[in-house]
């Protein structure tokens, strides 16, 4: 009885695996500390240089070509949805009004799907790319692998510099008898364009991509303010143990051909603990959604909705408001005006980074973590009760 209790215990175990988010662990300072002064939070992303490694998510509340200038100008990188509102609508500033004007999230839901039923527009696509480009900003857009063929083509002859493929899960192989199946190789093969790939929580599905030319690789499925994935669908990991898979595969790949490929954590994050937390996982960059749609210069207006919002059958996405709206440049660089960690993003990561012993990204990469549930609460009583 006991040799098959064994048995079953191994074959459960061998089944589910634990997996951790941000909360449950905690980054540990070890007996070098760096000046933060001299701290370099620079990265790069399909060979463009970061001076901060923040992107903000291709949704249709975040970002616009006017927002991507301005994170380009904040030293960041902003992705634009090639099938969001801004190429179906020469102007989308009235549907904006009614999702941010309905009474609740299903009712903005009704909208955007009604919205997105208008066809994307193959002049807008071009025109919103030379909007950017003609500011000086990099022009990175995204797609789903669906219009990828015919985006890419596009998205090149117009300029762009980042083509983003991004899906609910991402996969090497993809089972379809119905219709043509996306290669990532022959895309890449076929383009001067950098494309990167999103979304996985699996090491060996991104060693696979890699191999067929990824330029970067976005991990996260349903960590999203605005996302509800993981409670319609039921998957998902959490996202430090993804980073750490992710990451893992990124490093082999790297010993094996000599290219870094970057990878990216999207969504989950709040603070500045979280984006820390993400990169020593082993993240190159990191991607906020909800954090950036609470900027005054984010086109939602305070509220932030999820990509697959539109769908008519399955709106998995929901519409949140974020809140109290605060300058692009008070998010990422300060001054920080409350104690939760969700201003100054960028000094949070340096200050880290300093106390961590880790002047760059990459040396981030190699610090102590461990799990420790208890991190946001012991001794935190009065904090916590200070916050109801």
């Amino acid at each position: 009885m006991i040799d098959q209790a064994v048995a079953v215990r191994d074959v459960a175990e061998a089944r589910l695996r634990r997996a951790y988010g941000f909360e449950e662990v905690a980054l540990v300072p070890g007996a070098v500390t760096a000046d933060p002064a001299e701290v370099d939070v620079s990265t790069e992303i399909g060979g463009f240089r970061l001076e901060i490694p923040f992107l903000a998510a291709a949704m249709d509340a975040v970002a616009d070509p006017d927002f991507a200038v301005r994170l380009h100008r904040h030293g960041g990188l902003a992705f634009v949805n090639l099938e969001g509102l801004y190429t179906r609508y020469e102007d989308a500033s009235p549907i904006i009004d009614r999702v941010v004007a309905a009474e609740d999230g299903r009712a903005a839901a009704h909208v955007l799907a009604e919205a997105y039923e208008a066809p994307v527009r193959d002049e807008l696509v071009t025109a919103l790319i030379t909007r950017i480009k003609a500011q000086g900003a990099t022009a990175a857009v995204a797609t789903t692998p669906a219009s990828a063929w015919h985006h890419a083509e596009l998205a090149a002859q117009a300029g762009a510099d980042l083509l983003l493929v991004q899906s609910q899960v991402s996969s090497a192989r993809h089972i379809s008898t119905s219709t043509r199946v996306l290669s990532l190789a022959d895309l890449t093969g076929g383009l001067a364009l950098p494309v990167l790939v999103g979304n996985t929580v699996s090491g060996e599905a991104a060693y696979q991509l890699m191999h067929q030319g990824a330029a970067g690789i976005f991990v996260g499925v349903g960590p999203g303010a605005a996302c509800t994935t993981r409670e319609v669908l039921g998957i998902g990991v959490p996202q430090v143990s993804a980073t750490l898979e992710v990451a893992a595969a990124r490093d082999r790949y790297e010993r094996e051909t000599g290219r870094h490929v970057p990878i990216v954590t999207d969504g989950g994050m709040k603070t500045g603990g979280d984006v820390a937390k993400a990169i020593a996982s082993g993240a190159d960059a990191v991607m906020l959604g909800s954090p950036f749609a609470g900027a005054l210069e984010a086109p939602g207006r305070g509220f932030n909705w999820g990509m697959a919002a539109p769908s008519p059958t399955l709106p998995r996405g929901t519409r949140i408001e974020i809140g109290r709206r605060l300058p692009l440049e008070q998010i990422l660089f300060g001054p920080a005006e409350t104690t939760h960690g969700t201003q100054n993003l960028a000094g949070a990561l340096r200050q880290s980074m300093a106390a961590l012993g880790a002047r760059t990204i990459r040396e981030m990469h190699a610090v102590e973590m461990v799990i420790a549930p208890s991190i946001a609460t012991e001794g935190k009583s009065w904090q916590l009760a200070g916050r109801e």
